[in-house]
């Protein structure tokens, strides 16, 4: 298992080499900087403007700035965040908590609620839960994240605050609260953007577990299941379950990765500040650093989630072992 780690750690360096570059590489390319907007200020003059440049280090050739930023990382320095003047990496610590919480919580809730109807529908095959229930799914799949966060807000606000909060991600007086006050106000602002993320993600899961039973439940080891004279019930939940899962376990790195992307666009509408509202306000004020910063935590976030996957589907599954999992 040590080699298998060591192994993946260090694929996962010319990944986010070249991740970060071409980032870095479409940032460069859009025209004017942070500092174009200031240039228009006619009390700001031409040698605060050439002083911050040289600050920034937006003087320099495009891969004289790469290599200086990447030099920074390896010492653990994002850079410095031009719009906010404080250290990138004191502003994704602040903000990375919430997304992480978000994204986890949103995973466990789509999990929660795909597993079993997956399995209800795929054992009601062409019933009448199975066509409603499908439908639903592709329902979810069809909406958009924005959207459905759209409805919820509305939803919230006709509600009263009283009920659910709108937005945000926490109370104005939450700093005066009690801890386990201040953790029942969180859970609060979580509900509604963790069922908009868990929706979507929910109905291509409960999908995927309805196609993995029906696939598995007609195979040869479940018919030895059944001439044993196991019932119905033991041979769904003890053999057919068990298999059925393993994509499932594949694919939590990568819903991890799909759920920081998909919360981007729910943090700006339900104004939660996670990392993706940071890196949206990033990318419109050209903060090249604070994009930069922001890039590099998800790469690696994704990255883990799928090292973690791995891990996980040998755990699951004592069939696959380390070597199998480090040769795909």
């Amino acid at each position: 298992m040590t080699r298998f780690l060591v192994r993946r750690l260090i694929n996962m360096i010319p990944l986010i080499i070249g991740i970060t570059f071409i980032s870095f590489v479409a940032m460069s390319l859009v025209p004017g900087n942070f500092l174009s907007a200031l240039k228009l200020n006619p009390k700001i003059s031409p040698e605060v403007i050439r002083q911050m440049e040289a600050q920034f280090g937006l003087d320099q050739p495009f891969i004289v700035r790469y290599l200086r930023w990447l030099w920074g990382v390896i010492h653990l320095n994002l850079g410095y965040s031009m719009q906010f003047r404080v250290s990138v990496t004191s502003l994704i610590t602040a903000r990375a908590f919430n997304t992480i919480i978000l994204a986890v919580a949103s995973m466990i809730f789509s999990w929660m609620l795909a597993i079993p109807i997956g399995i209800v529908v795929a054992v009601r095959q062409n019933s009448i839960w199975d066509r409603l229930l499908s439908f639903l799914a592709f329902l979810g799949m069809s909406v958009p994240n924005f959207f459905l966060a759209f409805l919820m807000v509305y939803f919230a606000m006709h509600l009263g605050k009283d009920w659910l909060p709108p937005g945000g991600t926490f109370s104005v007086d939450y700093s005066s609260l009690t801890f386990w006050n201040q953790i029942a106000d969180r859970i609060n602002h979580l509900i509604l953007p963790v069922f908009v993320l868990g929706v979507s993600g929910m109905a291509g899961l409960m999908r995927l577990m309805r196609s993995q039973i029906l696939e598995i439940k007609n195979s040869e080891f479940v018919r030895t299941a059944r001439a044993k004279g196991l019932s119905e019930r033991i041979v769904i939940y003890k053999h057919v379950l068990r298999n059925a899962l393993n994509p499932f376990v594949t694919m939590a790195g990568y819903s991890l990765g799909d759920l920081l992307g998909g919360a981007a666009l729910v943090e700006a509408v339900m104004n939660l500040q996670g990392l993706g509202l940071l890196l949206l306000n990033a990318v419109r004020s050209l903060d090249i650093y604070l994009v930069m910063g922001s890039v590099l935590i998800g790469t690696v976030l994704l990255l883990i989630g799928n090292l973690l996957a791995d891990i996980a589907l040998v755990a699951v599954d004592p069939r696959v072992d380390f070597s199998s999992v480090a040769a795909e």
